[in-house]
């Protein structure tokens, strides 16, 4: 079995809160300086830079897990990981289908630029994509379980737009995959508070919106190999493949 290094919670340049200098060569380049072996660019509604990511993560031997960070309708982030192109492709449609079509204004949240390898904005997103989509969590849960993907609540302890300050418990049913907590929350103090969280594996990621921020927290996953079903088999820890919690 190996280790591998996992931050899995990172915004490029295309998430209005993410600073011009996070492109997808830049995150690439840091990660490879932190050690880190698997990343994930998620940005907020948008899957816009998760082919250009994974295939400049590829000739540095770093596996890129196609993500984004939606928004629901309860205003609870959460990560989602898919494997393919259909999928990511499929993903895509639906986030556009259901984010409200409000106007980006960029002096107030910020730019949403798509650029190419070298760091050429390609296309710019006039839309913000900062609201909630117009599902709920359960219904989110439910399509990206059905295009294959994997599905996690972010930061749930955060006091905004976790899932215990937006909804005020874990609701009974929810089948995620995982749970992200804070980077500097300590997982078995978590877990004395919300018991239910006994049944998940808890994540830490960076939550990066610099390129300095990359991998100061990053989970070590035990798996065979840098695949998706791998990375599956780690979340739910079946098979000898775990989150090692540090």
């Amino acid at each position: 079995m190996n280790v591998y290094r996992a931050d899995l919670h990172i915004h490029s340049v295309l998430s209005p809160c993410g600073d011009l200098e996070m492109s997808p060569r830049r995150i690439v380049a840091r990660a490879v300086e932190m050690g880190l072996d698997i990343i994930a660019v998620t940005d907020h509604n948008h899957t816009g830079h998760a082919r250009l990511t994974r295939r400049l993560g590829e000739k540095h031997g770093i596996w890129v897990v196609y993500g984004a960070e939606v928004n629901t309708r309860e205003e609870v982030h959460c990560l989602t990981f898919f494997d393919t192109n259909q999928q990511l492709e499929d993903f895509q449609m639906q986030l556009e289908r259901y984010l409200p079509m409000v106007p980006n204004d960029p002096h107030l949240f910020g730019d949403q630029v798509i650029v190419d390898e070298d760091e050429h904005i390609l296309s710019e997103i006039r839309h913000s994509l900062y609201p909630g989509l117009s599902l709920g969590i359960s219904d989110m849960t439910g399509l990206v379980h059905e295009l294959g993907g994997l599905f996690v609540p972010a930061h749930v302890d955060r006091p905004m737009n976790g899932l215990y300050i937006q909804l005020g418990l874990f609701p009974d049913g929810l089948e995620v995959d995982a749970v992200e907590i804070s980077r500097n929350t300590d997982p078995a103090g978590i877990r004395k508070q919300h018991s239910e969280l006994e049944s998940y594996r808890l994540l830490r990621n960076s939550d990066a919106h610099y390129p300095e921020h990359i991998g100061r927290a990053y989970n070590m996953m035990s798996m065979k190999a840098k695949t998706f079903s791998e990375f599956t088999l780690a979340l739910h820890g079946k098979e000898g493949r775990m989150v090692k919690e540090k």
